[in-house]
């Protein structure tokens, strides 16, 4: 008689954990590019009365007899799916429409990668989101509103002969060019362009005069009038206010994991490539791979590496470098402009399950009441 009254208890205990993941699919209704979760419950302790049997040729089989003993939270799954668009006229505001993660890091997160087998430790540790709430900052880096991370991509480094951007074949975070002033007044645009010392990207600096000190600083970043996202390549464009000429800043880049419901949720929008999401990969969309590198949009795995130019051989051949350098093809995704993700949480279908676990919480309260009635009845046998 006990046993149900430990089967309730269970059942109330998976019920409640039940109506905690239901509460918070409510409470995130309303939160951009939020997930919604659901949990699937399974059976708990079974006790075998007795067991089943084949039969033979004179009797028939039995089926094995036995008591369950109530219900536990068997996981807690996430709908990683793409949420609808919701407008919001901010030209930074940006929303992934299909797979993939914004990748965010501090600034110095670019300096560990090496070109070896660490490089995918320091992708898996990285922050992914999809609320691309983003904004160019004073300090002229694409960031988080709130500061808590800067956005990852691809700078353009120039124009070749022909007019075409050139692009960093290493990870960096994506922040506007410099802007140079002459003695004469006259302003220009520079890139950040590959030291030759340690072969990392820097940006251009000039020589400031410090009272007795000369000392090497970045140029101040220009300031943009417009700016544009193109949806098929992620590449940001916009217009100088200073020189007004249209520049390419650089392209954004996605991550990818082989499974993304397996990602672990850190809260604050951010996601980690952690055990059980099959690690992190960077992809271009499909149009930056072929604009940046002429590789075709569809290749599954690209022969060009974020960080060729740091690895001890630059001419290694494509299965010679780690995987976690490897560019791939960010398939049908694209990004669009002045929008973010809505929540995934539908509501009627959580009023629906809140409904449903009140009265499995209710039933089981039920069992316990009965069970204290039966065994009441039992002990006052004796009267």
């Amino acid at each position: 008689m006990t046993g149900a009254m430990y089967a309730a208890i269970a059942g109330l205990r998976t019920h409640m954990q039940n109506l905690n993941v239901i509460g918070n699919n409510v409470a995130n209704v309303n939160t951009y590019g939020y997930k919604s979760a659901r949990s699937v419950f399974k059976t708990a302790l079974y006790t075998t009365l007795s067991g089943g049997s084949d039969g033979t040729p004179v009797v028939g089989g039995a089926n094995p007899s036995q008591i369950g003993y109530g219900s536990t939270m068997g996981s807690i799954g996430i709908d990683m799916s793409t949420g609808n668009y919701a407008v919001t006229g901010m030209a930074t505001d940006l929303m992934l429409d299909g797979d993939g993660f914004f990748i965010l890091s501090d600034k110095t997160t670019a300096e560990q990668f090496n070109g070896t087998g660490t490089d995918q430790a320091v992708l898996d540790g990285m922050n992914l989101t999809r609320v691309g709430n983003f904004m160019f900052g004073p300090d002229g880096y694409l960031a988080k509103e709130d500061g808590s991370g800067v956005v990852y991509g691809f700078l353009c480094t120039g124009y070749d002969g022909n007019g075409n951007p050139t692009y960093s074949d290493q990870l960096v975070p994506i922040r506007l060019p410099g802007l140079q002033v002459d003695e004469q007044g006259n302003k220009k645009v520079v890139y950040p362009s590959v030291d030759p010392d340690t072969k990392r990207l820097q940006d251009a600096t000039h020589e400031v005069t410090n009272g007795a000190d000369t000392v090497e600083e970045p140029y101040p970043k220009v300031e943009l009038s417009g700016i544009t996202i193109d949806r098929n390549t992620g590449t940001i464009t916009g217009t100088t206010k200073d020189t007004n000429e249209l520049i390419t800043i650089g392209v954004i880049a996605v991550g990818n994991v082989k499974n993304p419901n397996g990602v672990t949720n850190l809260g604050d929008n951010y996601y980690q490539a952690g055990a059980g999401s099959g690690g992190l990969s960077v992809s271009l969309l499909g149009g930056a791979a072929q604009s940046m590198f002429g590789t075709p949009a569809d290749s599954a795995g690209m022969s060009y590496f974020m960080n060729k130019s740091l690895t001890d051989d630059p001419n290694a051949a494509a299965d010679e470098l780690p995987d976690a350098c490897r560019l791939r093809s960010g398939g049908k995704t694209r990004v669009l402009q002045n929008g973010l993700e809505m929540s995934k949480t539908d509501l009627a279908q959580e009023i629906s399950q809140m409904i449903l676990t009140q009265r499995g919480y209710q039933a089981n309260t039920r069992i316990i009441t009965v069970t204290d009635s039966m065994l009441e009845e039992l002990v006052n046998m004796k009267r």
